[in-house]
């Protein structure tokens, strides 16, 4: 193994500052965490639920973490977990013994701060505070801000989607916009973009894809979806595949699944004009180049997609709903025009512009420790 490698990521200045891998046979716990950098403060990022979740994805999604929280001037770090286990392939009882399990094994983790992410809820996260006294993301009736009931991401992307129309010569009235993954952030954006005169044309989920030029009442499909458990079969669209999904004719595209479904393959028959990313790492570094080299602006996941956990922060402070939901807007749609305008102005890419922010605010923040960390 490299010095600058462990379990087999690559170390650089900022982290990660521990990677822990969890087994517990006898509960059938099977889990990674990555605490990337804390620097400004404890790690929070959310645990994610699936049965291909590797080290490698974690660790990315935790240094975006540490990013997103730092770009959104957050008084904390970046971290990740992923469970391995499918949570549609259990029942109610299996899925809280293996929560609770995870949270037990990482009660003396105490510079990470757990949060809901694809897979888990604000149920999953008050059974970790019930057992370890710390999660953010929790049910109301517990204190907490409900990322999902209240769409906080969701929120943000209308928000960004606000400020990055204007650049990408985009009129969100009339706009359409195609949503992979519609789900706890792609059906929360899809009802904000709508109140903003955008038309949902696409969307998809783990189980199906449609499409409808004429447009679908995003309303009506999310209560379907929540009736059905899926997009699929929705009446009075065309069933297309998933890969379909991403190419189709939109102003705005939101990939807010899985990371890296749009690469280097499909990226030539992406035809927005406007991506807005809901998930975090949705597109390779690659595709994301080729894309602004064709005039696509594409926001970056850590600037596009930091009102959850803007919410979190705010929650986990003590702070309110309604507090919340200001600072996402606040703080979403001033760091995009700073991106963007920086992005401009040094002929950069926007996750370069993106970037730059984020590191400096980290490295001033690390220069406040007594060590690097």
């Amino acid at each position: 193994m490299r010095a600058n490698e462990c379990f087999g990521i690559d170390r650089d200045e900022l982290g990660p500052a521990q990677v822990l891998h969890l087994w517990e046979p006898e509960c059938e716990l099977d889990a990674i965490v990555v605490v990337d950098n804390v620097a400004c403060g404890p790690a929070i990022g959310g645990v994610r639920m699936a049965p291909d979740v590797t080290t490698s994805e974690v660790a990315r999604l935790a240094r975006a973490m540490t990013l997103k929280n730092a770009a959104a001037g957050l008084p904390h770090g970046g971290g990740k977990a992923g469970i391995r286990a499918d949570p549609h392939a259990m029942d109610a009882a299996g899925r809280e013994r293996l929560v609770r399990a995870f949270a037990r094994a990482i009660r003396n983790v105490t510079d990470y701060v757990p949060g809901p992410d694809m897979g888990t809820d604000e149920r999953c996260m008050a059974w970790v505070l019930d057992e370890i006294g710390r999660a953010v993301g929790l049910p109301r009736v517990l204190g907490g801000i409900p990322l999902d009931e209240i769409g906080a991401t969701g929120f943000g992307l209308a928000r960004v989607a606000e400020v990055a129309a204007e650049t990408a010569n985009v009129d969100l009235a009339g706009a359409t916009v195609a949503i992979e993954g519609y789900g706890n952030v792609g059906r929360h954006a899809a009802h904000f973009l709508e109140e903003l005169g955008a038309v949902l044309v696409g969307a998809s989920d783990s189980r199906g894809a449609l499409h409808a030029p004429d447009g679908i009442d995003a309303e009506e499909l999310a209560s379907f979806k929540r009736e059905t458990g899926s997009v699929a079969g929705f009446a009075g669209v065309r069933a297309i595949t998933q890969a379909e999904l991403l190419e189709l004719p939109c102003d705005i595209l939101i990939p807010a699944a899985r990371p890296d479904t749009i690469d280097e393959t499909n990226e030539p028959r992406v035809e927005a004009r406007l991506i807005l990313q809901g998930a975090n790492i949705p597109i390779t570094a690659g595709a994301e180049r080729a894309l602004h080299a064709r005039g696509v602006l594409s926001v970056p996941d850590f600037i596009a997609n930091a009102g959850g956990v803007i919410s979190a922060s705010v929650e986990f402070h003590g702070g309110s709903e309604a507090a919340a939901l200001e600072a996402i807007a606040e703080k979403v749609q001033r760091n995009t025009a700073e991106v963007l305008e920086g992005a401009r102005r040094d002929d950069l890419l926007p996750r370069e512009a993106a970037e730059r922010l984020a590191l400096a605010r980290v490295h001033e923040a690390q220069g406040y420790r007594r060590a690097a960390r």
